[in-house]
């Protein structure tokens, strides 16, 4: 899988309306993508299904690097601070983009969850704006249009409640688990 996507990658260069040139193989870029990934998963977890302590938020940091190096990051953050570091490095190379809002569209719209489940996903998507960085979030545009409904946050606690118990045929770890030949809730029996 990495390396169908690397080879996707190396199919994804150009100029930025800036004029600056990117490269999707970029092992900086890499580490940026890595680095707001990870990020942006820890917030959520913490925000809607339950706060980590510190080594705990740094152990994830760290378990992600041995697969962020085979896609090609190299400096990859492996620790809270060495994320918040990349962040005060990048935030000044950080500008709105159409492309910010057709990615929110596409992942608001994709049939990511079961049919009956697809009316959350649009809140979903609001939830993953809101837990970055508000001064991030006002520099690339994502203002108050982003905010949560009324009710959005209990809701989406209770959710998270539930999530580590929930079996999605569509959840890559399922998926992972059926390409091993086990059981669709086998990393969930298994904590």
């Amino acid at each position: 899988m990495i390396a169908g996507v690397s080879r996707r990658h190396r199919a994804v260069h150009g100029v930025t309306p800036d004029g600056l040139p990117y490269d999707a193989t970029d092992p900086e870029l890499l580490d940026w993508v890595r680095t707001t990934a990870c990020f942006g998963f820890l917030q959520a977890y913490q925000a809607y299904v339950r706060p980590l302590d510190a080594r705990d938020r740094d152990r994830f940091y760290a378990e992600g690097k041995a697969v962020a190096w085979r896609y090609g990051a190299e400096a990859t953050a492996l620790c809270e601070a060495e994320q918040q570091a990349l962040f005060a490095r990048m935030s000044a190379r950080l500008r709105p983009s159409g492309t910010i809002f057709e990615f929110l569209r596409i992942v608001a719209e994709m049939p990511a969850l079961p049919r009956p489940l697809l009316p959350l996903q649009q809140l979903f998507v609001r939830a993953a704006v809101r837990v970055v960085p508000a001064p991030l979030r006002q520099s690339l545009g994502l203002g108050a249009g982003w905010d949560l409904p009324p009710g959005g946050s209990a809701l989406l606690r209770a959710l998270g409640a539930t999530a580590d118990r929930v079996v999605l045929a569509t959840h890559p770890a399922v998926q992972a688990c059926r390409r091993l030949g086990l059981p669709d809730d086998f990393l969930q029996a298994r904590r």
